[in-house]
């Protein structure tokens, strides 16, 4: 309480101008102040709206969902290419082993007609790690899904 009293009597002995300039210094903080308050709200997220039945047919529980489906027409100069060193059809996918510049590349696609010794193009996609095939049974270290294969005989 001594503290404002003596705080009052300084501001009592201040001349007129430095009144002045402290009045209008509080008023710019009280000012500041309230601003910093304002809190932005966050902008609001709209989910996107769910694709046309045309484009997702319905599919039972248990049924193929790749029935009728195509894989890609991949164009030359896709990505990767490389002479095919294994393949094996299963689960509605075909599995290509892809031997690119001396590296042994695994890639899956929709079913595919494929054999040994064709000259395969595929686009470049990030590979999965570890994937487990439960129709082959097998896991595979690393292995690209692509859209498509560009087969050349």
């Amino acid at each position: 309480m001594l503290f404002l009293a003596r705080l009052k009597l300084k501001f009592i002995q201040l001349g007129g101008n430095v009144k002045k300039t402290l009045v209008v210094m509080l008023a710019i903080v009280a000012v500041a102040a309230a601003g910093c308050k304002k809190k932005e709200e966050a902008p609001k997220v709209v989910a996107p709206e769910a694709a046309p039945a045309a484009q997702m047919p319905a599919v039972a529980p248990g049924a193929d969902p790749h029935a009728g489906l195509k894989p890609q027409e991949i164009k030359a100069g896709a990505g990767h290419k490389g002479k095919v060193t294994e393949t094996m059809d299963s689960g509605g996918y075909t599995y290509v082993q892809v031997d690119e510049n001396g590296q042994k590349v695994w890639v899956a696609v929709m079913q595919t007609k494929v054999k040994v010794g064709d000259t395969v193009e595929f686009p470049d996609s990030p590979p999965m790690v570890n994937f487990s095939s439960k129709t082959l049974k097998r896991t595979f270290e690393k292995i690209i899904f692509a859209p498509g294969l560009a087969v050349n005989k």
